[in-house]
């Protein structure tokens, strides 16, 4: 298993009135990032954040090529990013919802204390495959072909590689002692964003 000290390239925030960073996703032009009671998109070339959509935003967050996908609660939203409307809802798995992914056609939940990661149909919330972690699941992100999780367990925090059949772990990426992740979401290429909870940062790692 490969394992590497994270290199932290840049680091946005903390962000006024924000007081947590909760799930974070990139639409190819901005970041979103969660933060309670609200969803912001942070242009990561400056820092700032350019948008905000009035939505209960206190877990994951996910974006398709069209629409955002927060978890709010015991549902799932999905979010015209322009507006903020909320156009449809499925249910989330019960058990505390964490981090969110799209790939492939799938929604990717995590699930926090339950240790686990749900492939789930995002028309209709049904449970297709789940995945197990010996750590608590944050945030989840696909990069390229590659499954991605955060965990966060007392002051130690991971970005970790893992089989998306199988579950095993096949990379660990280590956080400085201190800094957590909340939300994590790739760009396509080389980088993650990774959201730091009541840091109420957003932090750049390079893959």
């Amino acid at each position: 298993m490969k394992h590497r000290q994270a290199q932290i390239s840049r680091e946005y925030g903390p962000f006024d009135g924000v007081e947590q960073v909760h799930g974070v996703s990139f639409d190819g032009r901005h970041v979103w990032y969660a933060s309670g009671q609200r969803l912001n998109a942070l242009d990561p070339q400056n820092g700032e954040t350019v948008q905000s959509l009035d939505v209960e935003a206190h877990a994951g967050t996910a974006f398709d090529g069209q629409c955002l996908f927060q978890i709010a609660g015991d549902k799932i939203q999905r979010i015209d990013p322009q507006t903020g409307k909320v156009l449809t809802t499925i249910p989330a798995p019960e058990g505390g919802c964490s981090g969110m992914a799209w790939a492939e056609g799938s929604l990717w939940v995590g699930q926090y204390s339950k240790r686990r990661i749900h492939q789930i149909d995002p028309q209709n919330g049904a449970i297709l495959n789940t995945l197990t972690s010996d750590r608590f699941v944050t945030g989840v992100t696909w990069l390229n072909n590659e499954l991605w999780h955060g965990t966060w367990e007392a002051d130690e925090s991971e970005l970790r590689h893992i089989d998306a059949l199988s579950g095993d772990v096949l990379e660990r990426i280590s956080m400085p002692a201190g800094v957590g992740v909340s939300g994590l979401e790739s760009d396509g290429r080389d980088r993650f964003f990774c959201g730091g909870g009541n840091s109420a940062r957003v932090r750049v790692v390079n893959r």
